[in-house]
């Protein structure tokens, strides 16, 4: 009966998902890049990145508080991440995730997403040579989340964010809330996960920049010509995003384990696409990982990456796992992504 009622309960929950993000899914053919919030789509964590983004069903580290937030309970243990990635055009992602494992079935985590666009000279028509002043842009996300584990096979979670984006003296901000769940069944421990991210509010651009002086009746003398409006922005949406997948150990023994994984996308905001990676691991201490964005629809510029990394146990203390990713991305290079993990 307790099989049986986690099956029903997934199965309900697969149909709010879907009923969800079907809106998504017919904007996806026509509001190809109209969503503003575009951080909020970068990959996180490079053992991820490096197994070309398909990580939906996975749930070895925090970066699940990213990817899947019904999953991240399943790890059993505390951890902290640190991940930083060289972005397009001389900007730095950051992304940064705590989760604490409360007891054997509930798990809490908190994480810090930040694109940082750094700063310049603020410089006008008149002055050309610059101002004095200067100007800096950033994004930020944090996120609070929560999973349960209801069976020994099931587990499901979310996360509450703040979305904030900020250009010198305006910024935009905005509540969303992810879902997600994640199960595995009986046929060697195959891993089905499933979530839905960044489903909130709009992003609107305000600030004192867009103040200006107005004069009501400009044709007749006696108007008040210092009277204050402010210019129009508009709102645009988050990029809301469906992702289900698989994972499964295809080969495990006292030294090898060889996981292979694929996820399933489908954006608001672009083409539905296939990811797949894999990752051989020796001995829970060095591992290799390869992978593919989009080997199937989607418009991206990401293509192949690769990664490794290195997991040192130290007794009675702490697990301490540093991982490499590099990824091809097209027209704009390659990017490098460095991570530092803590467990405990």
């Amino acid at each position: 009966m307790k099989t049986l009622s986690s099956v029903n309960i997934v199965r309900r929950l697969l149909s709010v998902l879907v009923i969800l993000a079907v809106p998504a899914i017919g904007a996806a053919q026509s509001k190809v890049a109209t969503t503003a919030g575009q951080f909020l789509g970068i990959s996180v964590g490079p053992r991820a990145i490096a197994m070309g983004s398909a990580y939906v069903a996975s749930n070895d580290d925090a970066t699940s508080l990213y990817w899947n937030p019904g999953a991240f309970q399943k790890n059993a243990q505390s951890q902290v991440v640190f991940s930083t990635t060289g972005w397009l055009v001389d900007t730095d992602f950051r992304w940064a995730g705590f989760q604490y494992a409360l007891d054997a079935e509930n798990a809490i985590g908190l994480s810090l997403t930040q694109l940082d666009y750094g700063e310049d000279e603020v410089t006008t028509v008149t002055n050309p040579d610059g101002t004095g002043e200067r100007w800096s842009a950033q994004d930020l996300s944090v996120g609070l989340s929560y999973c349960r584990r209801l069976t020994d096979r099931f587990s499901m979670g979310g996360t509450l964010k703040w979305i904030e984006q900020r250009v010198y003296n305006e910024s935009a901000s905005a509540v969303a809330f992810d879902l997600g769940l994640l199960f595995i069944t009986d046929f060697n421990d195959l891993r089905l996960g499933v979530s839905m991210t960044n489903f909130g509010g709009d992003l609107k651009m305000d600030g004192r920049d867009l103040l200006t002086p107005v004069d009501i009746d400009p044709a007749n003398s006696g108007s008040n010509k210092s009277l204050v409006g402010s210019l129009k922005t508009d709102a645009w949406p988050l990029p809301l995003t469906f992702r289900v997948g698989v994972a499964m150990d295809a080969y495990q023994d006292n030294q090898f384990r060889v996981t292979v994984a694929a996820d399933a996308i489908l954006p608001n905001d672009n083409e539905a696409g296939v990811n797949a990676g894999a990752e051989v691991g020796w001995s829970d201490l060095l591992f290799v990982r390869g992978g593919y964005k989009s080997i199937v629809g989607g418009e991206t510029e990401e293509t192949f990456s690769l990664g490794a990394g290195l997991k040192y146990h130290v007794e009675g203390f702490a697990t301490l796992q540093v991982d490499y990713a590099f990824t091809e991305f097209g027209v704009f290079g390659n990017l490098n992504t460095f991570a530092l993990s803590i467990g405990f």
